[in-house]
């Protein structure tokens, strides 16, 4: 017996050598099959095992047929989503059957959707906890809510750590609060956790730990701000350095500048929060106080950068004598900060009618600083007054000048293209057809590269026909690969459930305040997903305020089609375009009027009024619903607003005889505005019009809405994308 246990175990610990010998080989090679076919080859699996499906699954497949299916409504997508759910074992078949379940739950289908959801959780791992969700959802849609409960609490403990539990989570929250505490101490920046922390706060509407919680962790809801109040006025004097701290930064980001530099006072004594106290009360129309915190940082910080722009910021709340002392401490001890130093010296030198010693700082400048935005400026500025003058040659020198010296100014453009049309003033043909073509190559996404491309003699509409224009294009097929965030984040994207995406994604962030330059683009990204489509534009526009190597990473990311794509999205596409062809209108021309007028915002009202995503006025939305017989109607609906909108625009541009200058000008100032202008200026050159027009809102509001137009004609017009890209081909 003894013998014979030796030998038996002998022959276990021999077959366990070789398992972990062929082991040893596989883990080198990191090949799942290759595992497969070695234990196999050394006969170490029972010979009844299959072959494990999921281990050959390509989960990473870039053109899986899926993807395509989820950018498409549930009635296209459904006969083929069917077809690939019944096919072998692939990524391609779970992610069908998941979508077909979401499909079948949203049409009020629980016995169809339990059909794909069964078992699905074995397989399609990384989704489990949101596939027993979904069931638990079929079996209460059936009345079974013994097996809805079993199912949310199988989801609780399987999978503890999981964002996706939340749901489960506040279910359960209804029979015992214990579930709710769980949710808020592990998962409270789970959106959907904000509306039980809510219900508790309307119970107990003084309890500080809850409102530091919706402070902390939504700073950038609309509720907050009253949140940030009442801890200020109720639980001051409990407050941490910590949650001051939080506090300021979140009242600073929110544009509430007074109550941010109260909160700044709370804190140490750093450059930083003196600079943002003094700032802030500046913003708010505190000069006094915002004047003595400039003196106090300047006094306590000599030489903090911070001290170099509090001194310029001094200049414009001092005398003018004191106002260039400080000046000339910037000039001379700061560099960053010196040629906005001296381009400040130059106005106010200007203003006291000392021409030489403005001249002479000027000189200073361009000559010791001719590669700053700043010198740009006072370069082009320069160059505008002599073109009116007629001094077009002039003129044009310093324009090139400034593309040489500085084209990564926001002027270059502008420069750029005038240098082309005053060549062409001057009978210089080739030479303004090179610089055309530069503008369109270098700033392809600028206005200017619009009109230049008009100049060229491109197909791509003019201010006088492009009003009824119906570009053909092509939209991408499927959902970009988000450059940041867990498998799980992206997983869900791609298929469409933003909500749920957005929901992890904002659990998993470690700091929503220091995001990275692919974590904002990816925030972005999902805020759109879920119609939050002001702020995840500005979150991707904003990028372009970053500096250093931060700045290298958004060029290298402005270089992908998915950047522009999220700069220039197609929120209410179908609204928009059954609306614009209904009247004959420009789709594009509308889709870019709402990017300009309201980031695709339907609640928005703006200061003077204005309501929705074309920021209709209520009387003028009155006139324009009865011209269309429609007795009832809301300005924050997107249909009627848009069905409004479209109508006022059109009407606009037969004001204007088609004219889309005067017409989209005429939207923003109205038509009496516009009227002075063509009566003063003439319409002899529209691009010196637009240039010409005395209110600065309206004259970037035409650039703009033209701007954006010409973004969504190259990005989903394939021919004007092709005749782009020739340009950068030798």
């Amino acid at each position: 017996m003894v013998k014979g246990n030796k030998s038996l175990f002998s022959r276990q610990r021999n077959r366990n050598q070789a398992i972990q010998a062929a082991l040893g080989v596989v883990i080198t090679s990191g090949l799942i099959l290759s595992s497969y076919l070695l234990l196999r080859r050394f006969n170490l699996l029972p010979s009844q095992m299959d072959l494990p499906q999921l281990s050959l699954i390509n989960w990473d497949e870039p053109n899986a047929a899926v993807w395509a299916l989820a950018y498409q409504a549930p009635a296209q997508r459904r006969s083929q989503l069917q077809s690939l759910a019944q096919s072998r074992k692939s990524a391609d078949m779970l992610r069908a059957r998941y979508l077909l379940a979401v499909d079948y739950l949203a049409e009020g289908q629980p016995k169809a959707a339990l059909a794909q959801l069964e078992g699905l959780e074995r397989d399609y791992t990384l989704l489990a906890p949101q596939i027993l969700w979904y069931q638990a959802k079929a079996h209460e849609l059936l009345g079974d809510r013994p097996k809805a409960q079993q199912l949310h609490q199988a989801i609780v403990k399987n999978y503890p750590g999981n964002p996706l539990i939340v749901e489960a989570l506040l279910q359960l929250n209804q029979i015992d609060p214990a579930y709710g505490d769980q949710a808020i101490a592990k998962f409270p920046a789970q959106p959907r956790t904000r509306e039980l922390i809510n219900q508790r706060l309307a119970a107990k509407p003084k309890d500080m730990q809850l409102l530091l919680l919706l402070a902390t962790y939504y700073p950038d809801s609309k509720q907050t701000n009253e949140i940030r109040d009442r801890l200020v006025k109720e639980h001051s004097e409990h407050l941490s350095l910590e949650h001051w701290e939080m506090l300021a930064n979140s009242y600073w980001e929110a544009g509430q500048y007074n109550q941010a530099a109260d909160a700044y006072a709370k804190l140490p004594r750093t450059p930083l929060h003196l600079y943002r106290y003094a700032r802030g009360k500046q913003l708010a129309n505190r000069n006094p106080e915002a004047k003595s915190g400039y003196l106090e940082l300047v006094s306590a910080f000599p030489d903090a950068q911070e001290s170099a722009i509090a001194m310029r910021r001094l200049s414009g709340l001092t005398s003018a004598q004191i106002a260039l002392s400080y000046l000339d401490i910037v000039i001379n001890k700061f560099p960053q900060e010196a040629p906005a130093a001296l381009a400040t010296k130059v106005d106010i030198l200007e203003e006291q009618q000392d021409s030489a010693a403005a001249t002479k700082a000027r000189q200073i400048l361009l000559s010791k600083y001719p590669k700053s935005q700043v010198a740009a400026g006072v370069q082009w500025r320069t160059a505008q007054r002599l073109a009116l003058r007629g001094n077009t040659v002039e003129a044009w020198a310093i324009a090139q000048a400034i593309t040489q010296n500085n084209p990564d100014s926001e002027y270059a453009p502008e420069a750029a293209f005038w240098i082309g049309k005053w060549a062409k003033q001057m009978g210089r043909n080739q030479e303004a057809e090179t610089s055309f073509r530069y503008v369109i190559k270098n700033y392809p996404e600028s206005y200017y590269a619009w009109r230049s491309a008009v100049f060229l003699g491109w197909d791509v509409g003019d201010f006088t026909n492009i009003w009824q224009r119906q570009p053909a294009l092509q939209l991408p097929k499927t959902r970009a690969v988000l450059p940041a965030g867990s498998p799980l984040v992206k997983e869900l994207y791609r298929l469409g459930e933003y909500q749920l995406a957005w929901q992890v994604w904002r659990s998993q962030l470690k700091d929503p305040n220091k995001l990275s330059v692919a974590e904002q683009f990816t925030d972005g990204l999902l805020r759109q997903g879920i119609g939050d489509n002001l702020n995840g534009i500005n979150q991707i526009w904003t990028l372009s305020s970053r500096e250093n190597e931060e700045k290298k990473q958004w060029q290298q990311l402005r270089q992908q089609p998915m950047y522009w794509h999220g700069l220039f999205p197609f929120p209410f596409k179908e609204e928009i375009f059954k609306n614009s062809q209904a009247l004959q209108l420009n789709p594009l021309l509308v889709m870019s009027l709402i990017r300009q007028e309201s980031r695709f915002e339907t609640q928005i009202v703006s200061s003077a009024g204005a309501i929705g995503l074309m920021q209709v006025m209520p009387e003028t939305g009155k006139s324009v619903a009865n011209s269309l017989k429609m007795a009832e109607f809301d300005l924050k609906n997107y249909q009627d607003n848009i069905r409004i909108g479209t109508w006022y625009l059109d009407a606009n541009h037969r004001t204007y005889e088609g004219h889309t200058m005067l017409a989209v000008a005429s939207y923003n100032a109205g038509a009496g505005n516009v009227a002075s202008w063509l009566d003063r200026f003439g319409l002899e050159d529209v691009d010196t019009f637009v240039e010409r027009i005395p209110f600065r809102e309206t004259k970037d509001y035409v650039k703009s809405v033209m701007g954006n137009y010409w973004n969504y004609l190259r990005l989903y017009n394939p021919d004007l994308a092709t005749k782009i890209n020739q340009l950068h081909t030798p």
